[in-house]
């Protein structure tokens, strides 16, 4: 039986929590109003919100010019952290900045959608509590899941809550896809489960920003079980030691399993080995799930088309925010509606200057080219 293991201790693996994508609530549905796509609310009107010194909330650039992914001290990208820009870059970027910001609301929201998400995994996952107190060990817990996912896998069973990562576009992404079963085709599929406030299907705007976060799911799973991904990857973005030796809770919890390891260099040599030759296929379906919080019923199901091209393009673009060439964006004008149900609407620049930015010489020679 697969188990997820529930890390507590005094390190974590840098921005590798125990807390599923698939936990993060879908904030859109707080202000479903579809019509508001024709009647765009004014980015530069007064936000309703009001907090005191907004001033003192306003993004400041480090005067080194370090990228974000310097500025915020990331090794790596959580797939959710590149979804949230396709719904509006700079909400992400203040989601960052201003921790502790969020509504009580979107709290409440947070909070149940993880406790649906995991009573589902308990349908099929024990979860055992095992202590940690290096990023390697923190590391080698995620490793191990994946040795005891992939048997199942191969034996045609389902499987919930399983780690991804990988360099993609010169950037380390690490993601938990929600759920992998087999059709009665045989192909693998990959299911999302989104759950929803409000017993309606969200609008084509966050269907978008949800078909992404599928597609990347994919293209690092595929890269994977195609031996794309390395162990040096891994340690050279995360900065991990392969020589540290793991905590003794971390040992025993991998003899338990059947394996028996010493150093994190031993776990990451046997994990690679293992997908090397397990022969998964690639990921053939993609579907997403809405499901209603109150009554766990399901709302709607959405079938994605993987149009790899698209999904790089796109992920390119929000990269070049995170590597330095460009500065975060809000939404466009038509989306405006967006920033009603925006906890920063008080203190977005974006929204302030009126959604306009200065172009980059990049950006100008891009436009003139059309």
């Amino acid at each position: 039986m697969v188990e997820s293991r529930r890390e507590a201790g005094a390190a974590r693996a840098q921005d590798w929590g125990d807390l599923s994508d698939s936990d993060f609530p879908d904030f859109s549905e707080l202000g479903d109003i579809e019509e508001l796509g024709n009647q765009p609310d004014s980015l530069s009107q007064n936000p309703k919100k009001q907090v005191n010194s907004p001033e003192s909330w306003k993004r400041k650039r480090r005067a080194d010019a370090s990228t974000p992914m310097e500025k915020f001290h990331l090794g790596c990208l959580w797939v959710t952290d590149l979804s949230a820009q396709s719904w509006c870059e700079q909400q992400m970027v203040y989601g960052k900045e201003l921790p502790g910001f969020q509504s009580e609301e979107k709290t409440a929201v947070l909070s149940a959608g993880a406790s649906i998400h995991l009573a589902r995994e308990l349908e099929l996952h024990d979860l055992v509590n095992v202590h940690i107190s290096t990023k390697e060990d923190a590391w080698a817990v995620k490793l191990l899941n994946i040795l005891s996912m992939v048997p199942i896998l191969q034996s045609g069973g389902t499987i919930r809550e399983f780690p991804v990562f990988g360099e993609v576009e010169g950037v380390f992404l690490v993601g938990i896809i929600d759920e992998l079963h087999y059709t009665s085709k045989g192909e693998l599929e990959l299911a999302e489960l989104k759950t929803r406030k409000r017993p309606m299907m969200p609008l084509e705007a966050q269907k978008e920003k949800d078909r992404f976060q599928v597609s990347l799911y994919k293209c690092i799973f595929d890269a994977m079980v195609r031996g794309q991904v390395t162990s040096a990857s891994l340690v050279r973005h995360m900065k991990l030691s392969p020589e540290r030796l793991l905590g003794p809770p971390v040992q025993r919890h991998a003899q338990q399993g059947g394996f028996t390891v010493k150093s994190f260099g031993d776990l990451l040599d046997l994990t690679f080995l293992s997908l090397s030759l397990s022969d998964l296929p690639v990921i053939d379906a993609l579907k997403i799930e809405y499901s209603h919080q109150e009554t766990d019923s399901l709302l709607g199901t959405v079938m994605v088309v993987f149009e790899e091209e698209q999904v790089r393009d796109k992920l390119r673009h929000h990269l070049d925010y995170w590597t330095g060439l460009r500065e975060p964006q809000g939404v466009d004008v038509k989306e405006a509606w967006k920033c009603r149900m925006c906890d920063y609407a008080a203190v977005c620049t974006w929204r302030q200057n009126g959604g306009t930015r200065m172009l980059t010489e990049e950006q100008h020679a891009k436009k003139m080219a059309k």
